[in-house]
């Protein structure tokens, strides 16, 4: 995995990440993928996955 240093923290983060914006619904609720969803997000983590955006 690779990392970038987050400007003058000295924090190092991951260049790849998860990003979750749509899942859930993106501008209303839409429930009906959801196993689907946590399914991709478990995987992920277990892949090594350790940036997830869930702004």
């Amino acid at each position: 995995m690779y990392y970038k240093l987050l400007n003058r923290t000295g924090e190092k983060i991951p260049e790849i990440g998860l990003g979750t914006w749509g899942i859930g619904g993106a501008t209303s609720a839409d429930l009906t993928a959801d196993e689907a969803f946590v399914a991709a997000i478990k995987n992920a983590i277990e892949a090594g996955m350790k940036l997830i955006d869930t702004a």
